[in-house]
């Protein structure tokens, strides 16, 4: 079911200076890009071999928020993994009990493709996002 890592989400304060330290290091980031329905504002990083996704929250109501209110210097929010087939990749979960969250209904992520997360309990403590890809 899991093919690859897609990327590492981490959750930041200042996408801009976040963004800013690893293009200072000589990495590509692509242009911030607004996720209303996720409540996010975010930017990649794009590594040879996966990426890792800055997180920003778009309001004192998204998600992010609630997670910089806990560790206000940022930190890793979740890890992605690709999956071939979304609707397989919940049956799947769902056969292994897995609690996938928002009802295990997708929506389309960041990439354009649709995505799910599962409950952090179920894989010890990270939140865990599945993407069609």
């Amino acid at each position: 079911m899991l093919k690859r890592v897609n990327h590492i989400a981490i959750a930041v304060p200042d996408l801009a200076a976040a963004a800013s330290r690893y293009r200072d290091l000589g990495v590509a980031t692509t242009e911030p890009q607004d996720l209303p329905e996720h409540g996010v504002r975010i930017v990649f990083v794009e590594f040879e071999n996966t990426k890792i996704e800055l997180l920003e929250p778009l309001g004192p109501n998204s998600p992010i928020a609630a997670f910089l209110e806990r560790q206000p210097a940022g930190g890793i929010h979740h890890i992605c993994f690709d999956v071939d087939d979304i609707s397989a990749a919940i049956g799947t979960a769902t056969e292994n009990g897995i609690r996938l969250l928002g009802g295990g209904e997708p929506k389309i992520g960041a990439h354009g493709h649709p995505v799910v997360f599962a409950h952090p309990k179920d894989f010890q403590g990270t939140l865990v996002e599945f993407e069609e890809n």
